[in-house]
């Protein structure tokens, strides 16, 4: 059997893979929801929803940096990367071992059709079309119910300050949030100082959650900079984790609305 990731690189498999390895958080989650949880045996130490999951499965390192003889001796059937978190290196050494399927994920159109490949992928086409379905119906819902003219400087890193720009799945999910990017104009992931013009242009100023762990004391520090600006700290999970995290995302977008 033939079938193509994201990047259309051809795997080829014996059969239907029984034995998992995935080394992206979300897709980890994403397996579990599709009903997989049984065939995975090795996931990364940021796979932690669902919470279980590294107690009963192989921890293998981290999404940058793995333990290449752990997953080889753990004989996975195939390996889920995707190309923005995982290294070009890492990929070349786990292609030795097994089909490795990179995901490439930009916006809401690729986060649909990864979950549509993993059910052709898995002959689990109709779960696959009902997570989507229920995606929608959320979205829909939310997108009725609000509008939103708030402009944000959406941060995502300290030393140095970095922020979300556009050319992410970070800057679609604060539109598809209800809010405006206001370093649309900006590509991927900028470092900026805090006298950066944007940021006088911003309503709001959200911390996430992830990668850096911003806390209420760096609200405090900024704050002295920009009295006048509304704080959030945000959870980065619902704004950077595609798949059916997005189930969560619209109830959790509403919430920073209230």
């Amino acid at each position: 059997m033939i079938y193509k990731d994201q990047l259309h690189r051809e795997l080829h498999l014996k059969s239907t893979p029984r034995r998992i390895v995935s080394l992206v958080p979300s897709q980890t989650e994403l397996l579990v929801d599709l009903g997989l949880e049984a065939y995975i045996v090795g996931v990364t130490k940021f796979c932690v929803h669902p919470k279980h999951l590294r107690m009963s499965k192989a921890v293998v390192g981290g999404t940058k940096q793995i333990n290449i003889d752990k997953i080889k001796a753990l004989r996975p059937e195939i390996i889920f990367c995707n190309k923005e978190e995982n290294t070009k290196e890492m990929i070349e050494q786990l292609e030795s071992i097994a089909p490795t399927h990179i995901s490439d994920i930009y916006n809401l159109k690729d986060c649909y059709d990864l979950i549509n490949r993993y059910g052709e992928l898995f002959n689990i086409e109709t779960k696959a079309s009902a997570l989507i379905a229920d995606i929608e119906l959320g979205r829909e819902t939310f997108k009725i119910q609000h509008t939103s003219n708030l402009k944000v400087a959406y941060f995502i890193w300290k030393k140095p300050w970095m922020v979300a720009a556009s050319d992410n799945f970070i800057d679609v999910m604060i539109e598809e949030a209800g809010f405006q990017n206001v370093f649309k104009a900006e590509k991927r992931y900028p470092e900026i100082e805090l006298d950066h013009p944007k940021l006088k242009e911003a309503d709001c100023i959200f911390l996430s959650s992830e990668p850096f762990p911003f806390k209420e004391e760096h609200i405090s520090e900024l704050k002295e900079q920009f009295p006048d600006k509304i704080f959030r700290i945000v959870d980065g999970e619902m704004f950077s984790w595609y798949g059916s995290r997005l189930l969560k995302s619209y109830r959790y977008f509403e919430t920073l609305h209230n």
